[in-house]
């Protein structure tokens, strides 16, 4: 509990002693919590340092709001200069937020974000995002009974409230869709629509003796693909390079799919192993035995959900009779794998609120959104 008494003072996070308290609050916070999974705080130090590939277009600061000697929360506040290319040069994000249910500490929080924020010429805020469109995104706002898939964040029931206090407001949902492996289906009328195309497409898995070639096909199909949705900022070749680098390790070759038509790559699918799965008992620490369980965890005991973090078909099939079998026939790929490796259910995650198209595909498959997350926005 929070000392009334005492004022909450929030403070820019300078030192190397500041971070390590940055990272490891969350798991005081959610100690209770047993949705709850710690990140690997190593990961988080990587994330927060000049090793991130997408710090050569961002400039960040972090904080901590603290009541006395208790820290109360954390926020970081961002200027994407991609963003600010393609979406406005007033622009700014927030990101990593966590704290108490105390308005005061969210009133600290946001006024020393919002300052950095215009000080770096943003008239515009949104968020969150930890740090960048393309990492982790969203507040979560529906599905708090469930632990979190790799890579997508967990979050506290009252935080919609506080923020819509500060003046916050919806810009775009974002949701989680659930699935089992067994009631993966396709139903008559979209059992024909891929037979009409199968002829055209080849899905093939990924080659690991042309793996840095592969990388620039899945990076070129994401780029264009996405290029219209909300919010878009392409990724570089150094963060999808570090991004198939973290691939190469987790996912397994036959997870992961390109679709050709007429030999042009057009469309892929990636499936990772639910690593939350394999790091919820590590409370974020790989020393001292912590690597020796994730590896067993991962590659001998084995997942028994995934998630599908990349899917993407090129601009010129999305509106075409091919672009929605495109999708089907590279899911339907997955599900042999699946089957395989004992994979008993899968997150696809996220799809915005407003991509009727894909939701619709996924519905009919099978598929249910079972989690929802805000991204904010407000001008300041």
């Amino acid at each position: 509990m929070i000392n009334k008494k005492l004022p909450i003072i929030t403070r820019p996070v300078l030192t190397s002693l500041d971070l390590k308290t940055f990272i490891s609050f969350p798991g005081t916070l959610y100690r209770n919590d047993p949705c709850w999974i710690e990140p690997i705080h190593y990961e988080r130090h990587e994330l927060l340092s000049q090793k991130n590939p997408a710090s050569p277009h961002l400039t960040w600061q972090a904080w901590l709001a603290w009541s006395g000697t208790e820290v109360v929360g954390r926020i970081t506040a961002q200027i994407d200069s991609l963003h600010r290319q393609l979406h406005g040069h007033d622009s700014g994000h927030f990101g990593m937020l966590e704290a108490v249910d105390d308005p005061a500490v969210f009133d600290s929080l946001f006024a020393a974000a919002e300052a950095w924020l215009r000080e770096h010429g943003a008239a515009r805020i949104t968020g969150p995002f930890n740090l960048t469109i393309n990492q982790e995104s969203g507040l979560l706002v529906e599905g708090f009974d469930h632990p979190p898939s790799a890579m997508m964040g967990h979050g506290q029931r009252f935080y919609d409230q506080r923020l819509a206090a500060l003046g916050y407001r919806q810009a775009k949902d974002l949701l989680a869709y659930w699935m089992r492996t067994d009631q993966l289906h396709f139903p008559p009328a979209l059992s024909a629509m891929m037979a009409r195309e199968r002829k055209r497409v080849v899905i093939r898995p990924l080659d690991p003796r042309q793996f840095r070639r592969d990388m620039r096909i899945l990076r070129e199909i994401f780029n264009d693909a996405w290029s219209r949705n909300w919010g878009f900022v392409p990724f570089t070749e150094s963060e999808f390079y570090e991004l198939g680098s973290q691939l190469r390790l987790l996912v397994p070759k036959d997870l992961l799919y390109i679709a050709e038509v007429d030999g042009e790559p057009c469309a892929f699918i990636v499936a990772m192993p639910n690593i939350n799965e394999a790091i919820a008992s590590l409370d974020g620490r790989l020393l001292p035995f912590g690597w020796i369980r994730l590896l067993w965890r991962l590659y001998v005991k084995g997942a028994r959900t995934a998630r599908v973090p990349l899917m993407g078909v090129k601009q010129a099939y999305q509106f075409s009779r091919l672009g929605p079998a495109l999708a089907l026939l590279l899911i339907e790929a997955l599900k042999p794998p699946f089957v395989k490796r004992g994979i008993e259910a899968l997150e696809m995650s996220w799809i915005l609120e407003s991509n009727a198209v894909m939701r619709k595909i996924l519905e009919q498959i099978g598929a249910t959104a079972y989690k929802r997350y805000r991204i904010y926005e407000k001008h300041i």
